[in-house]
């Protein structure tokens, strides 16, 4: 088995390969002056089992190159096999066409990497579950929520007296995932999309009046429906709201307005490497997921159950 990791996520990548005790496959991922991409594996690769770690996060097209190069060389390096190990899935949102003449790109980013020559792949809390048949490969989706109810165990007193929150009706199997760990209730935000990126709350389904809340979703970009979600929250009546959410994409301003908000903070994975503002904010805390990953790569490796890490 090797491990082979781009540029999009080497903190992540390195932690995955200390938790499996194994060092990173030696590989040269760099630019061309033009900004093209040019990947040279410097070890042998024939008939062996590699994973190639890569987000495609921003810059998601660069990224995006970095993995499908990675996987031509070493399809042509003879690897016995190759898994796309995308912590972070980008282009997830674009799942389904929304309006007359609108691309899935979700789809096509997943003929992508099928073509390029990956056997596999292996993700965590794809932003809709239908994306996994996108793939005509094998596709393993981890689930974040019992790394993040631990957290929640371990950092908040009474966590079964916590509500946790789905902020709009598509997450709710995905909040209830978390509250069901905890023996939590559970309350559901109603909003309203006015357009990419931006929603207004309509309604709030369940009581928050002198509650605890914990929003819990997948993506959190540029902060602003969640940041809005927080303070319908408290204008409701919550006692505190805080957030937890898998993937932190946090573009733009986003942290600074996680830091004016009236979160409590908001508490992300590191499927995507921390921009220095995002790291820089006392808010946001993060927690790793490289022992979850690394886990479902080593039962992969040894053909063994990869949903037993949920039962």
């Amino acid at each position: 088995m090797k491990l082979l990791a781009g540029n999009s996520n080497r903190t992540l990548a390195q932690a995955v390969a200390s938790h499996l005790d194994l060092p990173l496959t030696r590989a040269q991922v760099k630019r061309f002056p033009d900004n093209e991409v040019w990947v040279t594996i410097d070890e042998n690769v024939r008939g062996e089992d590699v994973f190639v770690l890569q987000s495609t996060a921003y810059p998601a097209n660069d990224h995006l190159m970095e993995l499908l190069i990675c996987i031509d060389a070493l399809k042509r390096a003879s690897a016995r096999r190759i898994t796309a190990v995308m912590p972070y899935f980008g282009y997830a949102r674009q799942d389904r066409k929304t309006g007359g003449r609108t691309p899935i790109s979700a789809k096509l980013v997943a003929n992508l990497i099928t073509r390029a020559g990956a056997d596999r792949v292996l993700t965590m809390d794809l932003h809709s579950g239908q994306i996994q048949g996108f793939f005509d490969i094998p596709t393993d989706n981890l689930q974040s929520a019992p790394l993040m109810a631990n957290d929640i165990k371990t950092n908040y007193a009474k966590a079964d007296e916590l509500l946790i929150v789905s902020p709009d009706v598509g997450g709710v199997v995905r909040a209830l995932a978390v509250a069901s760990r905890l023996n939590a209730d559970l309350a559901i935000v109603d909003k309203r999309r006015s357009g990419p990126g931006k929603s207004e709350v309509a309604n709030i389904i369940g009581d928050v009046t002198d509650r605890r809340l914990i929003i819990f979703d997948d993506i959190v970009d540029s902060a602003g429906t969640l940041c809005s979600a927080a303070q319908s929250l408290m204008d409701a009546g919550a006692a505190e709201v805080s957030a937890y959410i898998t993937h932190g994409v946090l573009s733009g301003a986003a942290a600074e307005r996680v830091k004016n908000s009236v979160l409590k903070e908001l508490v992300i994975t590191d499927s995507i490497e921390a921009s220095d503002e995002v790291a820089g904010c006392g808010k946001i805390r993060t927690v790793s997921c490289a022992a979850l990953i690394g886990e479902a790569i080593r039962r992969i490796a040894n053909e063994e159950s990869v949903s037993k890490l949920f039962d």
